[in-house]
């Protein structure tokens, strides 16, 4: 393992560099959340960070998909192959800040932070480019879609040479919850998997007079949503964790007529695979039940989404070290697992890896606002601490006997 004196020598830059590149990375991040593409149409967003990238000696770039793109560090000394990953596409959604680097795309927005990943690893690709020698070879992946399933990780590892011969990755999420310069990981179950369910319920329609006779949907529909509770309460585990949300709910055409169809959707969280595995049988048994009690039928679809997130525990251990050089004890947490989903899982199904947090949240620059909302910001301090996590967990990772 490499200690903290070897973190400050050789090819890890002096403090006052990473100061130095404060004003790029605030810069490269701004010019993001002004252009923000969303999943799959990120062109010019691929066009402006491989421009950024070209600039940069000792880099090899390139494009394995339309929409993402690849710079590699090929290293003077021996060493293990290290994967870095940003995600880089907006959400489709309309921005309501007011500061003057406010999303120029209508009805696209950088809400959950991918404008900030994208200039760190800009960041920790700059310095490793300045870098006299490295050791191993970095792989530097700023992927396309992470926020529409399949994911864009989905193409890029099963479907590119992005993971020949890479030996480990990493990844981190700005989280506006946690004060900016915070550093959060764990071990283990980090992120659920996000899948989803899409439910039609096939009554029979008439006047809402009587509706003695029609077979109302709306009704079924309602007991569908509340027995579904059960699936959690009743069905699993207390000790094992599941989540399943109905969140759309659409029926009806007006106030005196019952329709003959209403249409669910919702969501379904775990981390056991076991679990997932279970689910949609649980939850269609619901469904049927109920539609046949009230004569109904049902057309019901179940379509997995990103896989849990479940980071390696010897890399977790590695970056909780990491963060303690960087950022010290006091900022350095164990993360909470979350029923969020993300597609770095992908990676983690080829090599070992692990996902950290960089706090982003400041009061004072009201930047508490939760991922998704159309006021999320972030604090631009947690820029130079997220390079600095990465820069040296790269070097570390690829130094360490794994």
């Amino acid at each position: 393992m490499t200690s903290s004196t070897d973190l400050q020598n050789g090819t890890q830059p002096r403090p006052e560099r990473f100061s130095a590149l404060e004003g790029q990375l605030s810069a490269w991040r701004r010019h993001l959340h002004m252009h923000p593409e969303v999943s799959f149409q990120e062109h010019q967003t691929a066009a402006y960070i491989a421009g950024e990238l070209r600039g940069m000696p000792n880099l090899e770039v390139s494009q394995l998909t339309p929409t993402s793109v690849l710079a590699v560090r090929k290293g003077t000394h021996p060493g293990k192959t290290v994967l870095l990953r940003a995600d880089i596409d907006a959400l489709p959604m309309t921005e309501e800040n007011s500061f003057e680097f406010v999303s120029r795309n209508d009805g696209a927005m950088h809400a959950c932070g991918h404008d900030g990943h994208t200039a760190i690893l800009l960041g920790v690709a700059q310095l490793v480019s300045e870098a006299p020698a490295w050791d191993g070879e970095l792989r530097m992946i700023f992927q396309h879609a992470e926020e529409q399933s399949p994911g864009g990780a989905e193409e890029l590892v099963f479907e590119t040479s992005l993971m020949d011969g890479v030996d480990v990755a990493t990844g981190l999420h700005l989280n506006s919850q946690l004060p900016a310069g915070v550093v959060a990981v764990r071990p283990g179950a980090f992120m659920a998997a996000p899948d989803n369910i899409y439910i039609m319920v096939l009554g029979k329609g008439g006047h809402a007079a009587h509706p003695e006779e029609a077979v109302d949907p709306i009704a079924i529909g309602a007991q569908i949503v509340s027995n579904l509770q059960h699936v959690v309460s009743r069905g699993v585990s207390a000790m094992e964790a599941l989540v399943v949300s109905v969140t759309y709910f659409q029926a009806g055409t007006t106030t005196n007529v019952i329709p003959d169809r209403a249409e669910l959707k919702g969501t379904v969280r775990s981390f056991d695979p076991g679990l997932r595995e279970r689910a949609p049988a649980m939850i269609e048994r619901v469904v049927r039940g109920v539609c046949e009690a009230h004569g109904a039928r049902y057309e019901y679809r179940y379509e997995n989404g990103y896989r849990p997130l479940i980071n390696n525990d010897e890399v977790a251990e590695t970056l909780r070290q990491v963060a303690l050089e960087v950022v010290g004890e006091a900022r350095t947490r164990e993360a909470n697992a979350t029923m969020g989903g993300e597609d770095f899982s992908a990676y983690l199904e080829k090599v070992p890896g692990a996902y950290f947090n960089v706090g982003s949240g400041n009061a004072e620059l009201e930047s508490g606002f939760p991922h998704h909302h159309p006021r999320f910001t972030i604090d631009e301090a947690a820029l130079s601490t997220g390079v600095q996590m990465m820069y040296a967990a790269a070097l570390r990772l690829g130094k360490a006997e794994r």
